[in-house]
């Protein structure tokens, strides 16, 4: 048996929104998430893509017959609000049952679906039906105040990059102490914001180039920052940290 292991939301987040060319959640094999909660609860809403647990009359969980466990990378499990592995909740029972056939560890969702819900209600189902007295209760013209940083550089081995790191560690920093939410992006999400993000973790968390490359990897398996910005990142930790710790000679970077 492969086990089972907690999985965060964050690591969720991170599968469900996985793609190379076209989304990963294309592929057969990539995902299977089972909500194991009520069938009432599971239509009320649910994360994207679940399918719901079904039970056969001694309240036994019963494998997905259109799906080949034993050869899917990502199963997750999820119950309302499941925190460790002994806990006894449904979505332990499925897991236990699920181990003996998948060669990968049976992941369950820390927290399960309130959490996962609460930090990303736009991958849940949502509420079709509503009362009056809900429908009153509604905010429905939310004010969001918006602050960018806009770094004009080219995704080029050419281009300079290092000198902005200073300032965006400093925005970063900024925001996140005020607990707001920061965005990184750039147009194809694979060189320049991957390198951002990098540069990012390195500063504030003292990660070498090493660690950074792998969390981000992690996050975002497209990850691929150009040659010219992997040196500009050998450099930035060099600069943070007092040496050079990482060897990007090696093919990966």
């Amino acid at each position: 048996m492969a086990g089972k292991v907690l999985c965060e939301a964050t690591k969720l987040f991170n599968i469900l929104n996985q793609h190379t060319k076209s989304p990963r959640l294309a592929e057969n094999n990539y995902v299977c998430l089972i909500d194991a909660r009520l069938e009432e609860s599971y239509a009320f809403s649910h994360i994207i893509t679940a399918r719901n647990a079904k039970w056969d009359c001694n309240g036994k969980f019963i494998l997905p017959l259109d799906v080949e466990i034993e050869s899917v990378r990502h199963v997750i499990i999820y119950d309302s609000n499941s925190l460790s592995l002994s806990d006894s909740g449904p979505a332990r029972a499925c897991a236990e049952i699920l181990e003996k056939a998948s060669q990968f560890p049976v992941q369950i969702l820390t927290g399960g679906f309130e959490r996962f819900s609460a930090l990303y209600p736009f991958l849940r189902t949502q509420k079709i039906l509503y009362t009056i007295q809900e429908m009153e209760s509604f905010n429905l013209f939310k004010k969001a105040n918006c602050t960018v940083l806009h770094i004009r550089t080219a995704d080029s081995s050419e281009a300079d990059l290092i000198t902005s790191f200073e300032n965006i560690c400093a925005f970063i920093s900024l925001h996140l102490s005020n607990s707001s939410t920061v965005l990184i992006f750039s147009t194809l999400g694979k060189s320049r914001c991957c390198a951002v993000s990098m540069a990012y973790l390195i500063h504030r968390l003292k990660y070498t180039l090493k660690e950074a490359w792998n969390h981000v990897l992690q996050c975002k398996a497209g990850t691929r920052p150009n040659r010219g910005f992997v040196q500009q990142l050998s450099d930035w930790e060099l600069h943070t940290l007092g040496k050079r710790v990482t060897d990007i000679s090696e093919p990966h970077y």
